[in-house]
């Protein structure tokens, strides 16, 4: 059985880094499960925490830069058309070359998604709001 990214390979769920999502690996021995992937993400959910208690901003809301959330917008968008060709396309019997392209037109849809990370906006950016 194919793992997937959030199957750990012991088959428990796997830990996933507080700031950018990736999986972390798990570490044998004694100590603190750990809850980042890098120290850079550590630095950025300190930094983001920062900022949120200065513009009192709750657990569950964030600040992003316009123009990134467009851009995740226009991504998403072109994988929920890719996911209804697919459909449409595959309602009758699909050939082999079919299948193919499908996945192909999939895939590249979902390319821009599989490793974007939303940049933490500047100190600069979130004072003018």
């Amino acid at each position: 059985m194919t793992q997937t990214e959030t199957q750990a390979a012991d088959g428990g769920a796997a830990t996933r880094c507080r700031w950018c999502r990736r999986v972390v690996a798990r570490r044998q021995g004694p100590g603190r499960p750990r809850e980042f992937c890098s120290q850079r993400c550590r630095q950025w959910d300190w930094v983001s925490r920062q900022r949120a208690a200065d513009l009192a901003l709750g657990v569950n809301e964030i600040v992003v830069q316009r123009d990134e959330l467009d851009r995740l917008h226009d991504d998403l968008y072109m994988l929920a058309c890719a996911v209804e060709d697919v459909q449409r396309d595959l309602g009758s019997k699909p050939t082999n070359r079919e299948l193919s392209d499908a996945l192909e037109w999939l895939m590249e849809a979902a390319e821009p998604l599989c490793n974007r990370e939303i940049s933490a906006p500047s100190r600069r950016a979130t004072e003018s709001e």
